[in-house]
């Protein structure tokens, strides 16, 4: 579907093609994340290097203007729905 990039990140880095295949569709899965899915997983790994709720939360707000495609901008406490539900 992408063979035009891949042939030119095999020709143009180390990467073979299978190896450069790969790098594809690893960028493009993680594009396809949905808002809800990325705000869950930033949190996860935010919650795991320690970081409190409060700074967690302003952190993701902040993270999510730096999409490939912005979502709506959301509250903290729309965040936290997202998490807690």
């Amino acid at each position: 579907m992408h063979d035009e990039l891949v042939d030119h990140l095999a020709r143009s880095t180390p990467l073979s093609r299978g190896e450069a295949l790969r790098v594809v569709q690893d960028v493009l899965a993680y594009f396809d994340e949905t808002t809800e899915e990325f705000v869950r997983r930033r949190h996860r790994e935010l919650q795991a290097q320690g970081l409190v709720n409060a700074t967690i939360f302003e952190r993701i707000a902040t993270d999510l203007g730096y999409r490939a495609v912005s979502p709506p901008e959301l509250s903290l406490r729309q965040l936290r729905r997202i998490v807690y539900g």
